[in-house]
């Protein structure tokens, strides 16, 4: 029915068209429609257009979204709201609308619609990936994804080359136990019986500027009982440890991008946990935002997602940690308290990711109380010394800021500081005059109290003993006396 334009034209009439009157409009409709938000345009179209809604008179309306539905009917509540996954028919519908658009919509002139989207997609798209360049997760995810997959490559190469240059000079292998080396070795060395004591100080550079180890490789030459290698199959095996020299030297400059760039993006969570493990936890989430919404259970097993799921199903024990367990902190710990640390990091790393996410200019001051909290509980469980409550750590944070902000505040113009003079003198002289308005009704209230209670006693010094008429008692107790059940006053 949908693709047919001459029976899907009988079946739908259209009723009314309310074009945005720019791009910002539609942009902002666009965003709130996203979010499943009814805009004020939307509810004005629809209050203007729909029949009276009653109970003799349903009206259901066909909402290509869901949560867009749920608003509108907020909005409506004598209105059914119906979804392509509710009803077949609406489904249908809107396929149908929206492939013959351009022809119901006869004011139009063709390619208006396509324009139209295309534009607005460019501008909803530019709108959400609107982000600060310093401060882009994106290149950490890539970052620590690639860091991975080198370490991964450098293992396997670095095995590669070392059986590889075995065959002619086993014995390098005990001698040097490090892949970056032994591949800078087998490349400076070559052919094995070239080497002498003239190479000594080559060969020491090599290796740290180890002398002794040195010395022992080149006698290790000597006398090695590897055999022979021809020209060709030494150039092979030297242009494949170039190339693990090389991966490595590239690793190197990578990790010292990610340390400074977690800096930038994350500071106070690389500070509590470390660069890598931060950059982590953010490529498992998928953002710092996403992070920074993960409640702390959730941030403790991220990682180990698969162990839970199994825990889960054969209603096993739950797994205590994830990717925090390559943490310094975890491998500190006991083994009695590991899964206490895990739970306490968790929660500070859940306060440092948020308070990365959401501040315009993130410090490591945090991230260094927090740690300095981790600290404090990790010597709890050792020796028993009370760890500082996190209430007072961040107060003391915030009081170290804010002094620093006065410090900076201090520093401006004279006039700014005239201004902001002027104002705080106005402001004491209006509390010191309230309250000595205060004090000074309270002085009088208490006088004026100490003058009713000495004319009371002046009173009854005058008056003779006799005059003095005592209190009445209470009306029950009379009628208790009496015996009847009269409430009426008794007269002497």
């Amino acid at each position: 029915m949908s693709q047919d334009l001459a029976r899907f034209g009988k079946m739908v009439k259209l009723m009314s068209f309310a074009p945005f009157q720019g791009a910002p409009q539609a942009l902002e409709n666009a965003n709130q429609v996203a979010e499943g938000i009814a805009s004020e345009f939307l509810i004005s179209v629809l209050e203007t257009n729909l029949p009276n809604l009653g109970k003799k008179h349903k009206v259901t309306l066909g909402v290509a979204d869901r949560n867009l539905a749920v608003s509108i009917k907020a909005a409506f509540p004598g209105l059914e709201c119906e979804t392509g996954d509710t009803s077949e028919i609406v489904q249908d519908m809107l396929r149908g609308i929206r492939e013959h658009a351009p022809k119901l919509l006869k004011q139009l002139q063709e390619g208006d619609v396509e324009r139209a989207a295309l534009g607005l997609g460019h501008a909803y798209s530019r709108a959400r990936v609107k982000f600060s360049v310093q401060r882009n997760d994106n290149h950490i995810i890539q970052a620590i994804a690639t860091l991975d997959h080198l370490d991964k490559t450098i293992n396997t190469f670095a095995m590669r080359v070392r059986e590889w240059y075995s065959w002619h000079f086993p014995e390098l292998l005990r001698i040097v136990s490090d892949n970056y080396q032994y591949s800078k070795l087998a490349l400076f060395i070559g052919d094995k019986r070239r080497l002498s004591d003239s190479h000594l100080d080559d060969v020491a550079a090599q290796v740290n500027k180890d002398v002794e180890i040195a010395k022992n490789i080149i006698k290790t030459a000597k006398i090695s009982m590897g055999q022979e290698i021809t020209k060709s199959d030494m150039e092979n095996v030297q242009a494949f440890a170039s190339n693990v020299v090389k991966l490595t030297e590239y690793r190197k400059s990578l990790y010292s991008y990610l340390v400074a760039k977690m800096d930038v993006v994350a500071p106070n969570l690389a500070t509590l946990i470390g660069e890598v493990v931060g950059a982590r936890l953010i490529s498992s989430a998928g953002s710092l935002t996403n992070l920074s919404k993960y409640p702390a259970s959730t941030i403790q097993i991220l990682g180990a997602e698969k162990a839970l799921f199994r825990a889960l199903k054969t209603k096993g024990n739950t797994p205590k940690y994830g990717l925090i367990y390559h943490s310094a902190f975890i491998g500190r710990a006991g083994q009695r308290v590991k899964g206490r640390i895990s739970r306490f990091l968790a929660n500070k790393c859940s306060i440092a990711s948020r308070i990365d996410n959401f501040s315009d200019a993130p410090n490591k001051s945090y991230g260094n109380a927090l740690k300095k909290q981790v600290e404090e509980r990790l010597a709890f469980y050792d020796t028993g010394a009370v760890p500082m409550k996190n209430e007072v750590a961040m107060r003391n944070v915030m009081d170290k800021l804010l002094e620093d902000v006065n410090v900076d505040t201090s520093m401006k113009e004279p006039t700014d500081q005239m201004e902001t003079g002027d104002l705080a003198p106005e402001a004491m002289q209006k509390q010191k005059k309230k309250a000595k308005k205060e004090k000074a009704e309270k002085s009088k209230k208490h006088h004026e109290g100490k003058r009713d209670d000495q004319d009371i006693e002046d009173v009854l010094e005058a008056q003779p003993e006799d005059t003095i008429v005592p209190p009445e008692k209470k009306k029950r107790k009379h009628s208790k006396l009496d015996g009847g059940g009269s409430s009426k006053k008794v007269k002497s």
